[in-house]
């Protein structure tokens, strides 16, 4: 196949996109990557980048686009969307050979996979879009737009019709289907659900942290009130020889950090790429995973539920929806609810297990991400859908 793949981000930056390419040229396909010049937690195009519009990464045939570096501001963040949207667009035209089929993902913003949309209809090929994250709906769980604002409107009319002249659409949790057909009336569309691959670490090695105490607890991802991480940090009491391990970025982190600063049972070690934050996982107790459920987002599978179970590792998990059916399968989960005495009773549950015990939930969670989760399982099922897209 002759595979064009439309993602904003790429390679430097830390996402399964340039996995699933490289996967899809190793398996003897022709892949070339409209991206931007890397730039997504830099706050800069990185310098190494700013001259190279064309390289071939692993095989792959990739195309950059110089766009405005998202930074820490809200203006700033609507200026890179912006930009890549616009010159996504105008550069698509350039491209001469034809593609069988068009392959995008959407992160955020939706508006990034326009491109795909337009060589589309300009080549008469299948889109596939692999949905990661839900417009508008992500906008509202990060409290940047009201639902009842005009701007929201916008978002929700504009993001359908992204959506809609997608011919197939690959969701990440089965609830995406259900935001679909109930917020955005796309019922005649095709979904087909496929887990997120994960984030590949580049070390072979692992070299584990050791910890000063006796019962360790990891969090690692995003500091925010969706992800419960004051009731995570709140129930974090009264608990004997052990400590928890905060890592990742996000809206409440100054707030987070000033609120544990006299508390040493609770560490936040930084906002860390997958090398670094590995070694904290290996002689970890448990990794947790918690999500609010109020909204759409808060019913989905985060990636790093995934991430966690690869590493072997008992799990803490304080969400519902699609996230606690994926792990009620994998059994060696502890479940909690998001009051702090359910979560605090998760904590001294761990705790009371012996070594063998936590090694044992450990290896199921291991076995079911080896059996139905790996990077290589779930990229395959990907290229079973582009494949069977094609048209004769």
């Amino acid at each position: 196949m002759k595979i064009l793949i439309v993602s904003q981000y790429y390679y430097p930056e830390r996402n399964s996109v340039g996995d699933v390419a490289s996967f899809l040229a190793n398996n003897n396909h022709d892949v070339t990557v409209l991206t931007a010049k890397p730039n997504y937690g830099f706050q800069r195009i990185l310098e190494e980048y700013k001259n190279i519009d064309f390289e071939v990464v692993n095989g792959v045939k990739v195309h950059r686009l110089t766009i405005s570096p998202r930074k820490y501001s809200r203006l700033s963040v609507i200026c890179n969307y912006l930009s890549f949207y616009f010159k996504s667009l105008k550069y698509i035209n350039k491209f001469k050979e034809k593609f069988d089929v068009v392959l995008s993902f959407s992160l955020s913003p939706v508006i990034s996979i326009s491109a795909a949309n337009k060589i589309k209809e300009k080549q008469n090929i299948p889109h596939i879009l692999y949905c990661m994250d839900l417009w508008p709906e992500s906008t509202v769980a990060t409290n940047a737009v009201s639902k009842d604002s005009l701007l929201y409107d916008i978002l929700k009319k504009w993001s359908k019709s992204i959506y809609n002249k997608c011919d197939k659409i690959i969701i990440s949790s089965p609830s995406f289907k259900q935001y679909f057909h109930d917020v955005l009336d796309l019922k005649d569309k095709q979904y087909i659900y496929i887990n997120q691959p994960i984030i590949k670490s580049k070390s072979d090695t692992i070299n584990p942290i050791i910890y000063e105490k006796k019962h360790n607890f990891v969090y690692a991802g995003n500091i925010a009130k969706l992800q419960l991480i004051d009731e995570i940090v709140d129930g974090f009491y009264d608990l004997n020889n052990a400590q928890l391990h905060l890592m990742g970025m996000g809206r409440e982190l100054e707030r987070i950090k000033d609120k544990i600063k006299n508390n040493d049972d609770v560490v936040y070690e930084g906002a860390l790429p997958i090398e670094q934050a590995e070694r904290f996982f290996v002689n970890a107790d448990a990794l947790i995973v918690a999500l609010d459920d109020k909204e759409y987002v808060g019913r989905t599978i985060p990636n790093k539920a995934i991430q966690y179970l690869s590493y072997g590792k008992p799990i803490i998990c304080v969400a519902k929806g699609d996230c606690k059916e994926l792990l009620e399968k994998c059994g060696g989960v502890i479940f909690a609810d998001k009051d702090l005495s359910s979560i605090r009773s998760a904590y001294q549950k761990i705790i009371s297990l012996s070594d063998e015990e936590k090694e044992i939930m450990g290896k199921a969670n291991k076995k079911y991400y080896d059996e139905h989760l790996t990077n290589d399982v779930l990229i395959k099922k990907i290229e079973d859908v582009l494949s069977s897209s094609i048209k004769n």
